[in-house]
């Protein structure tokens, strides 16, 4: 993938001329009973696919076919709308589960639960919102995001296009240099400014169905890691009915759950990667000593840190998921300067402690560990888990952090 022409990915004949508006919820509905042992039925697939997924940087089809199979792409949709009304906790079980077996699966399923999580928390009561999420529990719909801009970048809270309005119905054109898993999601939520005047921070999330839009791809995605997750740039332009826009404004959306949620849900992740490959150096260990009983291999230490660690990020996405639950919904994290502080720091800490974990796992391993293709192979798992201090800059969130700690202080 080291270069791609541009090419527009078209709408799917089966919703090419659907009014998501007057679709009906599903009459029935099944979600699994145990949503996470059901999880775990989807590691096998996983797991035998995901180095030909980072080789190739390929979507993981065979372990999105079964997560599908088991009702998972609607496990956070409310039961009375046909979902599983699975707990946060539950799906960051999930993630974790599934960032053992393949990184990119357990990124693209934390992503789709991140933009669904803002629905239900914002959207519940505009009736063509929760008949798209109906849909998203009944023909398991996979949701996308995209936030980034050209001449924005990262920003989240900032915005250079603006959705355009005329007799009930908007157009968007938005150039995206990221849309992961642009060109396999059903529904892609969007930000953009209110209105061609509105200030870049005065911000809309817009519901995308794929028969609503076209993407052209301006951008490949060859990188160090996560290369499943097929993050490719786009030129993303959809027509529609107004009412697909979210009626809550973004920033109120973004400070109550998107970033919350995202800390929480890509740390559990990025705790599943680490725990894998220090399983794999436990392993690794264990035969070493089993070649010289008696005697306890020189990296005995190692490993009892490398397992302290998994113990301690595990601990702080458990503290964080309990401190989060206390929250009442909907409600801005913003004034709540130590909330927000600990969600930053949850992120960063993480983040930095599984890259940290994973270095001592191929200390272990040594070359057995460096070499692709054994049973104790962690090099996959180092390179994906390089993006997790760069999704949202540690940097910059350190910063912010900071300010935050500094306005509590004072306030």
């Amino acid at each position: 993938m080291n270069a791609f022409t541009a090419q527009a990915v078209q709408p799917r004949p089966h919703d090419a001329g659907t009014d998501a508006a007057h679709v009906d919820p599903p009459d029935t509905a099944h979600p699994p009973r145990d949503m996470l042992a059901a999880a775990r039925e989807v590691v096998p697939p996983a797991t035998a696919q995901a180095d030909r997924v980072d080789r190739e940087a390929a979507f993981p089809e065979a372990a999105f076919a079964a997560l599908r199979e088991r009702g998972l792409l609607g496990a956070m949709v409310p039961v009375e709308l046909g979902g599983g009304g699975a707990s946060l906790e539950t799906i960051a079980a999930i993630c974790r589960v599934l960032g053992g077996a393949c990184a990119a699966t357990g990124m693209i399923y934390a992503m789709h639960q991140i933009q669904v999580a803002c629905l239900v928390a914002h959207a519940r009561g505009s009736i063509w919102h929760e008949r798209l999420l109906a849909r998203i529990a009944g023909e398991q719909l996979l949701l996308a995001s995209a936030t980034s801009e050209q001449s924005i970048g990262g920003a989240l809270r900032t915005s250079g296009c603006a959705v355009a309005t005329d007799g009930g119905r908007f157009h968007l054109v938005k150039m995206a240099p990221t849309i992961s898993y642009g060109a396999q999601a059903d529904v892609i939520l969007a930000t953009a400014r209110r209105h061609a005047e509105a200030p870049q921070s005065d911000q809309v999330l817009v519901c995308v169905l794929d028969g609503d839009c076209t993407l052209q791809c301006t951008s490949g995605w060859d990188t160090l890691g996560m290369r499943g997750t097929c993050s490719n740039g786009f030129r993303l332009e959809a027509r529609g009915a107004c009412e697909q826009i979210v009626p809550v404004p973004f920033g109120e959306i973004a400070d109550a759950t998107m970033t919350p949620v995202s800390h929480m849900l890509w740390s559990a992740l990025w705790t599943g990667i680490a725990a894998d490959a220090v399983q794999r150096a436990k392993a690794f260990f264990q035969g070493q000593a089993r070649s010289r009983p008696g005697t306890l291999p020189p990296s005995a230490t190692r490993l009892a840190e490398a397992a302290a660690m998994i113990d301690t990020m595990e601990a702080r996405v458990q503290m964080a998921l309990a401190h989060y639950r206390q929250h009442t919904p909907g409600r801005s994290v913003s004034a709540d300067f130590a909330f927000a502080a600990e969600m930053n720091g949850l992120k960063t800490s993480v983040s930095a402690l599984a890259l940290e974990a994973v270095q001592i796992a191929l200390l272990i391993c040594g070359m057995a560990g460096y070499k692709q293709g054994t049973p104790f192979s962690v090099g996959r798992h180092l390179r994906d888990l390089w993006s997790a201090p760069l999704m949202i800059s540690n940097d910059r969130i350190l910063t912010n952090t900071a300010s935050l700690l500094l306005a509590e202080r004072s306030h």
